[in-house]
């Protein structure tokens, strides 16, 4: 495994500087090769100095990023970590924080621990990037699974039974 990881900060509008910063330090002491890296930054006003980065993806260049990605480390979001996560890779969720002026309160923190529970991912809430990206890459996560179906199975069933 190269140990390609992509960042993926998700399109809102608040910054994350504090995850690029993290992974800046860690490409500067050579804990992780900045060639391996590339990350989706968002509305962050943080560039990074170690490693590529774009602002904004279209769905085209998202898509092969991810695809070549070992590892994703992402914000907090559902819609991200399960994203990552219907591709098989394995993924660190840090959760944007109210304090720090990343999102509007700290509901990441539960969806994170959600996930968690489930085996699907690695939840970072103490941004011990080093410790998360050793520990993901000799662990063994659940596949996930999708409900729609059964959703989608529920829905007929109290149609057919209205009739």
């Amino acid at each position: 495994m190269d140990n390609k990881i992509f960042i993926t900060l998700g399109s809102q509008k608040f910054q994350f500087n504090r995850l690029l910063k993290a992974v800046d330090e860690l490409c500067e002491k050579g804990t992780v090769d900045a060639e391996n890296v590339f990350a989706q930054i968002g509305y962050s006003d943080y560039l990074p100095k170690n490693f590529n980065y774009k602002k904004y993806l279209d769905r085209d260049e998202f898509s092969k990023e991810m695809g070549k990605a070992d590892i994703v480390i992402t914000h907090g979001g559902t819609g991200a970590i399960i994203g990552a996560v219907k591709k098989g890779k394995k993924v660190i969720a840090v959760p944007r924080l109210a304090k720090y002026g990343e999102h509007v309160d700290d509901h990441q923190l539960q969806l994170i621990k959600q996930f968690r529970e489930l085996n699907l991912i690695y939840a970072c809430e103490d941004m011990n990037l080093e410790k998360a990206l050793s520990e993901v890459k000799n662990r063994k996560y659940n596949s996930y699974k999708s409900n729609t179906k059964a959703i989608i199975d529920s829905i007929c069933e109290f149609v057919e039974g209205e009739k």
